[in-house]
């Protein structure tokens, strides 16, 4: 199967997020297997847009696990309300973040980690049990443009793993 992204040369933001999900949608259309969908979307995500560290961290529990991601090492454990992907658990909403030093309780996995978004994904009844984690080692990296598609791609996953009726 051929699964190589294309994208307008020099498209804008919006637009290459505007191509990427339908091609993304294909990818994962008739899977269901969790840690299958949620690798092949990090390394879509990683492999399209360039960012330092891609991936997702699972509610298991109390705290949130690693689970698949491209990039360095990540912290293996979060637990609920601690740095931005435990406050994005907390709050149930999306936390954009364009300074992770100005982040109270920021947790550093890197040092070269300058800026983050974490979106929230929620299982049939509405609980959040995952989170797409996604760090720039560039400040300001994320802005609106980039939530609302984040938060589209995180729809589709939800769809196709967590809201199926192969769980």
């Amino acid at each position: 199967m051929e699964t190589g992204f294309t994208f307008t040369p020099n498209a804008d933001k919006s637009s290459r997020y505007s191509e990427f999900i339908p091609q993304l949608a294909l990818l994962i259309e008739d899977e269901h297997e969790e840690v299958s969908v949620l690798a092949n979307v990090s390394a879509a995500l990683h492999e399209c847009f360039g960012w330092f560290w891609t991936g997702f961290y699972l509610v298991r529990g109390d705290q949130l696990v690693l689970g698949p991601f491209q990039g360095s090492t990540a912290c293996y454990r979060i637990r609920k309300g601690r740095g931005v992907c435990g406050t994005a658990w907390a709050e149930a909403r999306t936390q954009v973040v364009p300074d992770v030093e100005q982040f109270p309780g920021h947790i550093a996995c890197s040092s070269l980690s300058r800026s983050e978004i974490v979106v929230p994904l929620y299982d049939k009844d509405g609980q959040v049990c995952a989170v797409l984690d996604i760090d720039s080692e560039h400040l300001a990296t994320f802005d609106e443009v980039d939530r609302h598609y984040l938060e589209e791609v995180c729809r589709l996953v939800e769809k196709n793993v967590y809201h199926t009726s192969q769980l």
